[in-house]
């Protein structure tokens, strides 16, 4: 027998090929069981939605995405056009979408890093120690040093400038957020002020460096 919906996974979604012979109100419901048999397997997916093989109208489009959301908790963040140029913009914003995801997800780590240690992390993540000369912590998310940052942050690597860096003492060889690269201080400026709580974040192409507080914790873009 003929398979009228046929369901395929790739990276950034899920293509589903309609056979175009078939009324649309019989492949609404072939496309509803097939969900409820894969609801399992697909979860609370986000993805993105190619449809292939019948051509349809906005409407029927919608009714295609509501039937997926009747019959499994997968969330279709978009319907991906057949325009190659569109289709890419398309699995970029997805692509966002799962990284700022990433970055919402923290991780701890206790200790301190010394000259020539690397942390990396696929979210944000607190380090409940110093970070010395030499040493680097890299991240998706932000950077939270409850200690001494006195070695590199890289926050927001994957481009994301509304991550922030932000240490108990901050005093960094080099600052970078999203793609944008800040300097360190002068060594003797920084010895002539006691050392405070401080955040660093992006604003109009530049890192900035204040003291912690809740009005620029108010002011600041948080991821």
């Amino acid at each position: 027998m003929r398979q009228t919906v046929v369901i395929k996974g790739n990276r950034y979604g899920i293509t589903v090929f309609l056979d175009p012979q078939t009324e649309f109100d019989v492949l609404l419901e072939d496309l509803g069981k097939k969900f409820r048999e894969s609801a399992k397997f697909f979860k609370d997916a986000k993805m993105a939605l190619s449809i292939e093989g019948k051509k349809l109208d906005n409407e029927q489009q919608r009714r295609i995405v509501e039937a997926i959301s009747d019959n499994s908790q997968m969330e279709i963040l978009c319907i991906l056009s057949q325009d190659k140029e569109e289709e890419a913009r398309f699995r970029e914003a997805v692509e966002r979408q799962r990284q700022k995801e990433k970055a919402n997800v923290g991780r701890f780590y206790k200790g301190t890093l010394r000259s020539g240690q690397i942390l990396e992390s696929e979210g944000s993540v607190v380090i409940l120690g110093d970070v010395n000369p030499g040493a680097r912590v890299i991240a998706l998310g932000n950077v939270i040093v409850l200690g001494a940052l006195k070695g590199t942050a890289y926050a927001g690597i994957a481009g994301n400038e509304s991550a922030f860096v932000a240490a108990l003492e901050m005093e960094p060889t080099q600052l970078r957020i999203g793609k944008v690269m800040g300097r360190s201080e002068d060594t003797k400026a920084k010895r002539k002020r006691p050392a405070k709580p401080k955040i660093a974040f992006c604003r109009e192409d530049g890192i900035y460096v204040e003291e912690l507080c809740r009005d620029i914790l108010h002011d600041i873009r948080l991821g």
